[in-house]
Order: C-alpha cells, then structure tokens, then sequence
C-alpha cells in the first residue's frame, strides 16, 4: 500500500485561477487533456508567475473542487494578496487531510501520481476515514535531486 500519513491542518486559502473541466469525470485522457492544455497556457501567458510573485511560500497548488455543480481545475498560492486575473479564492478547511507524498520528473507527473495513489490505491482501501468532498489539491514543494517531490492534501473524516 503507498505511504500516507493522516495531519491535522489549520485551514487555509489558496489563491486560484482556474478553468472548468468538461469531460466527463470518467474520462481520464479528456480530464488529463484539459488540465495539460491549462497548464501549458498559464505558464506561458505569465498567470503562473504572477500568482508565484504574491505567494508567502514556495509551494504550488493545484486544486480540484467541485464548484456549483461543474469539475474545477486550478493553479494556485497560499496568500493574503488578490489578483485580477485569479478566479476564486479556494477555503480549504481547519481538520483532518490525508497526506501522500511522492516525486516526479515533471510537476504534470508528480500531480497525476499522487492523484492516482491517493483516489486509486489510499482511499479505497481506507477502513478508518473517507473524502466527503471539498476541495483537494497536489502540492508541489520544491525540487531536489533532480526530481519535483510533493504531497497530495486531501480533507477526510473519520468514519
């Protein structure tokens, strides 16, 4: 089974620019798809570099939440600051998360790994805990040794 831990974390806001996803959530490719189109257009159009230039931290997130009924997708900060060009600000609870840790070659790698542990392998074969829903997100922390590494911070609660 892959490692994971269970934290308690202070809630917390990221600041995100996002865009909905509109394959359907069993499409992996399409999900897939979507999200590396908007990963590629925020890197290049600058919108990535704004939002690390107001972060108080080095980490980056990308976040997933459901959000009036549409699938949403966004690269995002931990900051007190606002930006025009940010689309939500995302309030991640005060509670218990789930926390997978990993390390990829790529940031794009890094955040399907851990997705995939975390909803493929951690939480079906949670006995003790379960996702009820909310916002969750891939936190990419830093590079070492050639290689991205981060965690994914998924909000659960005790069954």
């Amino acid at each position: 089974m892959t490692n994971f831990t269970l934290e308690e974390k202070d809630s917390f806001t990221v600041l995100g620019i996002g865009t909905e996803l509109t394959s359907d959530y069993t499409d992996y490719a399409g999900i897939n798809k979507e999200k590396a189109d908007f990963w590629s257009a925020v890197k290049q159009d600058g919108r990535l570099d704004k939002l690390k230039a107001v972060a108080t931290n080095d980490y980056v997130f990308v976040v997933n939440e459901a959000v009036n009924n549409k699938m949403m997708h966004y690269a995002g900060v931990m900051t007190e600051a606002s930006l025009p060009e940010a689309s939500r600000v995302i309030q991640f609870p005060q509670g218990e998360y789930l926390v997978v840790s990993g390390e990829a070659e790529t940031s794009e790698a890094l955040s399907n790994m851990l997705t995939g542990m975390a909803f493929g392998q951690v939480l079906p074969e949670a006995k003790d805990f379960a996702y009820v829903g909310g916002p969750n997100a891939s936190v990419e922390m830093g590079q070492r040794n050639g290689l991205v590494f981060g965690e994914m911070w998924i909000p659960v609660v005790r069954k």
